[in-house]
C-alpha cells in the first residue's frame, strides 16, 4: 500500500484509526482517503486497510 505517495508495508488489514495511531499521525485535523474516497471520522474504527490500498492523509492548515 501506499501513504501519501510512499510504499509502506506492515498495515494490512489495521483499522484507519490503528494506522494512525502506529504511524505517529495525528488523530484531529486530518481526512483520510483510501483509493480516492473519504473514509468519515465516524468509520475510522470500522474500515480496514488492505495490501494494494493508496491511502492519502492530508492535514487541514489555517491561513488566509
Amino acid at each position: 500500500m501506499t501513504i501519501n505517495g510512499t510504499a509502506v508495508s506492515g498495515y494490512d488489514g489495521l483499522s484507519v484509526s490503528a494506522l494512525l495511531l502506529q504511524r505517529g499521525l495525528p488523530m484531529r485535523g486530518v481526512a483520510i482517503a483510501v483509493n480516492g474516497i473519504i473514509v468519515p471520522r465516524s468509520q475510522w474504527e470500522h474500515a480496514r486497510v488492505v495490501t494494494g490500498d493508496a491511502i492519502e492523509v492530508v492535514t487541514a492548515a489555517a491561513g488566509g
